[in-house]
Order: structure tokens, then sequence, then C-alpha cells
């Protein structure tokens, strides 16, 4: 398989944090480009510390390489991109959307993660989950409702997907590294949910209402509000449709 010539695989039972050990591992790179992938995790976490839960039965991986950070910020593209690419494999019919900053929706719901952490040197951590065969319990204090492949009908074995993964991630990497964002950017839009619909954006310390015009040349959301373009650089979105009446989610 090619995939398997440009990355080295470790495979593990159980880790309290697939990111955790590829930053350990970055220390000393076993290899320009390698993988960490693990069964459960005791400790998974998502974006701003939030809880990962890790049941048994998912895809739980760190991809780590070297980068220089500039590329952060358009790399979280490039990721859920594959990833929607790579359940369509799978599932061509599948109703797949893709939400900024970077979940993967299935009939609306969130089915994966992306945690980009620092690692040693130039190494850039890719966390990455996906909900394959159980999805977390969805709760009031959820952001957004979850949801798994198999329980949309989609069946898949983990190193089946893993190994389609990786396949589709070199090449949009690759397409990135040689020609730039544009590429990758256009198609990412060709998924986006909410594109010029009303959306909301809680920051950290408001939330803000517009219309979603898309992103621009490095991954930032573009807002209309009043006439006016603002660029989001960090946020959570929903879709008005999705809201209830005069109600705002908050963390």
């Amino acid at each position: 398989m090619p995939w398997a010539k440009e990355w080295k695989i470790f495979e593990f039972e159980e880790l309290g944090s697939t990111n955790d050990k590829a930053v350990e591992l970055s220390a000393r790179p076993p290899a320009e480009k390698f993988v960490v992938i693990a069964r459960r995790q005791t400790a998974g976490r998502g974006r701003r510390g939030r809880r990962w839960e890790s049941p048994e039965g998912n895809l739980y991986m760190s991809l780590a390489f070297p980068l220089e950070e500039t590329g952060w910020g358009q790399l979280v593209f490039v990721v859920s991109l594959s990833l929607l690419e790579t359940v369509k494999k799978f599932a061509p019919a599948a109703d797949l959307k893709l939400k900024w900053p970077n979940d993967v929706l299935l009939n609306n719901a969130k089915i994966s993660g992306i945690l980009l952490e620092k690692g040693s040197g130039m190494y850039i951590i890719v966390g990455i989950g996906v909900n394959l065969a159980v999805a977390p319990e969805n709760r009031t204090d959820m952001l957004y409702r979850a949801a798994s492949l198999r329980q949309n009908g989609i069946s898949v074995e983990r190193k089946d997907f893993f190994a389609a993964f990786l396949s589709c991630f070199d090449y949009n990497l690759k397409q990135w590294r040689k020609s730039g964002f544009a590429g990758i950017r256009e198609k990412w839009l060709r998924h986006a949910r909410g594109l010029n619909e009303k959306v909301q954006v809680n920051l950290p310390k408001e939330s803000k209402s517009g219309i979603f015009r898309g992103i621009d040349e490095n991954g930032l959301l573009l807002l209309e509000h009043l006439t006016q373009i603002e660029k989001i650089s960090a946020g959570d979105v929903f879709f008005e449709k999705d809201l209830p009446p005069d109600e705002t989610k908050h963390e």
C-alpha cells in the first residue's frame, strides 16, 4: 500500500491520549512522518480543552510531521476535507457536510473531531477521532449533536478507514504544499454547510449573527453583518435553522 511507505505506524490497545504520545515521540522522531493509533483513549480531548469521549470501536489517531506554524490555520481544512472524502469512498451517496472550522457532519450530526497541537521542534500533531461504530450519548451540555457511521448504515473496519484516510490526506497534503490553499479552499467550500445562510458564531465572551460568506485565504470565517464583512479566527458555529426560537447556545 503506497501510504504505508511514507508513514511509520505505532498501534496501542490503550493510551491516555494519542496526541500526548505523538508529542512525546516527536522529541526524537522515529520517522519524518508517523502515526499513533489507539483502540481506546482514557483522556482524549477536543478543541479548547473539551473532553473527547473515546469508546472502543472508533478510530483514534494522531499524525505527526514537520510543518511551519504559519500553515496551521490552513491545515485543518486539508484534514477535514480528507475525512469527508474518505467517508465518501465507503458511502458515495451519504449526506456529508463540512462545518467551520473542522467538523464533518453526516445527516447534520458530528462524526469526527480534529485537534492540532505543537510537537517538538517543527512537528505538528494532528489528533483525529472518528465515530465509526459508537457515538457519545447526546447530552444537553454538548455543543453539537453526535452520531456514528454505523448508526447511519455505514459499516467500515478501522483498518480500512485508516488506510483510505491516509491515502486521501497524503494526496491533499501534497496538493496543498505544491499549489497552495486555493484548491483546498475551493473544494472545502463545495461541501460547506450553511454557505450564504444566517449563522450564529459563539465567541469566548459574546455571540455574533450574520451571513456565512465562506472563508478567506487563511481559513478565517467571513461573517457578513450589516453589509460589513468580519473575519473570525475561532468560534463555534450554529445554524439558524438548528437553534430553538430565541435561544442562544453557550458553553
